[in-house]
């Protein structure tokens, strides 16, 4: 996993150090061993391989760390800037003076890459931002840097810079945590569970909530759907079966699902859906899937979000002939 983005190849240091003072013990062969593991689970991870086949030495100059390279430059793909790659790079380093050449790491480094993107986009110069700061539309991460959510910078932001951006959001001085409110960990809790049910927050799950609650809750929602992805295999989670393809899937110990995909059906052009045909432990089963390559020409009837307490959900399928409420009516429980 070592050499062009990432850090220098652990090997190479190894032996360049063996035999001197600085020698490490390590033997070659264990390194080697690792080399193989890590050769093979690269493999697995091939189609998020950014293509990058040399070190960059203009590294020294807009100083992006390694992991963020790659991530950048896929996000500058999918915004369509993947031909202007090197414009980017130029505009990371006019960003990352804006900002006061910030240590960056996560999330410092976004806020510097959000920023190369957004005046790449704009086709705005590093003087074209300051001197156009208080009508442009900064990204969001940008904007909660000026007002000091990641701490102060090195000398401080520079003021007439800090409030062009910020406007009238409100400022931040000296270290965020200092002046937070106490969090109300059992108050989270509780809400977490209203909304996904009772006993199913791990105290895990209530750190990730309070650190990160919109991925947080895109997490849950996705394991609501699809249950626990983490099960399945690497490999073929990436990546979809083959025809006749088999495999194992283990939930628990003494407990295997053996699934053996058969075919995909025809698009029903209605509900934009597919019907996959499998065997699961042998028996044959049929499954409904959405095709996301095309739209219904049916419109969908919306169904309630069981993680919402304020909808309601039908007990069976039917038609609504009257409604006998208006909006901002009061119900009582057991009301027909």
């Amino acid at each position: 996993m070592s050499g062009v983005t990432s850090q220098p190849c652990m090997g190479a240091f190894v032996s360049a150090l063996e035999g001197s003072e600085y020698d490490t013990g390590i033997p070659t062969e264990s390194i080697a061993a690792l080399n193989s593991y890590w050769e093979q689970t690269r493999l697995l991870y091939s189609c998020f391989d950014p293509g990058v086949k040399a070190s960059d030495t203009s590294v020294y100059t807009h100083e992006m760390p390694g992991g963020q390279y790659t991530n950048l430059l896929f996000q500058a793909q999918s915004l369509g800037l993947g031909s202007r790659w090197n414009d980017v790079k130029a505009a990371y380093t006019e960003a990352n003076r804006i900002c006061g050449d910030l240590v960056k790491v996560t999330p410092s480094s976004k806020v510097v890459g959000d920023f190369a993107q957004f005046m790449v986009s704009n086709h705005l110069t590093g003087d074209e931002v300051v001197s156009q700061a208080a009508t442009l539309s900064f990204p969001k991460s940008v904007v909660e840097f000026f007002q000091g959510y990641l701490g102060q910078p090195v000398g401080g932001f520079p003021k007439e810079l800090q409030a062009a951006i910020i406007r009238d959001a409100a400022k931040i001085e000296g270290r965020p945590g200092a002046s937070m409110e106490p969090f109300d960990f059992d108050q989270l809790r509780r809400d977490l569970e209203d909304k996904w049910g009772p006993g199913s927050i791990r105290d895990v799950d209530l750190l990730s909530a309070a650190l990160y609650p919109t991925v947080f809750d895109e997490f849950q929602a996705l394991r609501q759907k699809y249950g626990n992805l983490s099960l399945i295999p690497t490999p073929l989670f990436l990546s979809p079966l083959e025809v006749n393809q088999e495999i194992q899937v283990q939930l628990e110990v003494g407990k295997n699902l053996i699934i053996r995909y058969i075919a995909l059906g025809p698009l029903h052009k209605e509900t934009a859906k597919r019907d996959v045909y499998f065997e699961l432990n042998g028996e044959p089963r049929i499954v409904s899937v959405d095709d996301t390559s095309v739209k219904p020409e049916v419109v969908a009837r919306v169904r309630a979000d069981p993680a919402n307490k304020n909808q309601l959900g039908a007990p069976m399928s039917g038609a609504v002939v009257e409604i006998k409420v208006a909006v901002g009516d009061k119900v009582k429980a057991g009301q027909a």
